[in-house]
C-alpha cells in the first residue's frame, strides 16, 4: 500500500509537469550529441565504434544517474525544508522501507522514463544500437541505485547548500570521469583502478556492451546491484534515524 501510494503521488506530479519534465530530460542529452557527437567526435573511432554511437550508453548511464538522482533528493528536501511535510509521511502509521522503497522505485521510473527519451534522440540522429531487454533492467537497476543515493543525501542534508556541495564533489566527478564520454584504457592505471570502483563506471561499460556489442557483463551488473542493496539498507538505516531525531 505505502509504495501504491507514493507511486500514484509521484504519478500526478508527473502528469501535471509532463512538459518541463520532459523538456528537462531531453535539454542535457541533446545538447552532448550535438557537441561530442558531430562537434567534436566526426570520424572519430573509440574501441572500433563511431564516437557518436560510443557516447549514447554513456549517455544514457549518465542521465538515468543524474535523473534518477534529482528526482528523489531533490522532491524530498523540498518536502523537507519548505512544505515540511516529510516528517508527517514519516511519522504515518506505515512502514518505513516501504516507504524508503517507494520513493527510490519512483525515482528510478523518471530515470527510466528519461533513457526512454535518449533512446529516442537516438533514432532521430540516425545512430545505430542494439536494444534488448536486459538493456531496460541494467538501465533500471542503475536508476534505481542513484535514486537511492539520492534519497540518502536527502535525507542527511539540511540546506540546499549541503545539497549542491554533494553534487558537486560527489555526482560531478562521476559524470566526467566514468567512461561516459571517453574508453578507460586512456586513463593512468592508478586513476583507471579509483575510477573503476564508481557505480557509473560499471553502468557504462554493462550499457555500452549490452548496446554496441549485444555481451552481457556480468560483473559489472553483480556490482551494480551490490552497490544498490547497500544503498537501500542506508537508505532505511537514516529513515529510522531521521525518525528517532
Amino acid at each position: 500500500m505505502e509504495i501504491r501510494t507514493i507511486l500514484w503521488r509521484e504519478f500526478i506530479f508527473f502528469k501535471n509537469n509532463l512538459f518541463r519534465i520532459t523538456s528537462s530530460a531531453i535539454m542535457s542529452p541533446f545538447l552532448y550529441f550535438i557537441a561530442f557527437g558531430w562537434g567534436l567526435g566526426k570520424g572519430v573511432v573509440v574501441d572500433g565504434h563511431p564516437y557518436n554511437q560510443y557516447i549514447v550508453p554513456g549517455i544514457i548511464a549518465l542521465s538515468s544517474m543524474s535523473t534518477s538522482f534529482s528526482a528523489v533528493s531533490i522532491r524530498i528536501l523540498v518536502s523537507k525544508l519548505h512544505e515540511r511535510s516529510f516528517e508527517f509521511y514519516m511519522t504515518a502509521p506505515a512502514k518505513l522501507y516501504l516507504l524508503t522503497l517507494g520513493n527510490i522505485i519512483a525515482g528510478a521510473l523518471r530515470g527510466l522514463y528519461a533513457s526512454l527519451l535518449i533512446l529516442l534522440i537516438t533514432f532521430l540522429f540516425g545512430i545505430s544500437v542494439k536494444l534488448s531487454f536486459g538493456l531496460l533492467l541494467v538501465t533500471f537497476l542503475n536508476c534505481l541505485l542513484f535514486a537511492s543515493f539520492g534519497y540518502i543525501a536527502a535525507m542527511v542534508v539540511t540546506t540546499h547548500y549541503d545539497m549542491n556541495r554533494f553534487t558537486t564533489f560527489v555526482i560531478t566527478p562521476m559524470t566526467f570521469l566514468c567512461g561516459t564520454f571517453f574508453s578507460l584504457e586512456n586513463m593512468p592505471d592508478f586513476m583507471a583502478i579509483l575510477i573503476r570502483i564508481l557505480p557509473l563506471t560499471h553502468a557504462s561499460i554493462a550499457i555500452r556492451s549490452l548496446m554496441l556489442d549485444g555481451v552481457v557483463m556480468p560483473f559489472s551488473i553483480v556490482i551494480l546491484g551490490a552497490y544498490f542493496i547497500g544503498l537501500l539498507m542506508i537508505g532505511v538505516w537514516v529513515s529510522h534515524r531521521e525518525l528517532g531525531s
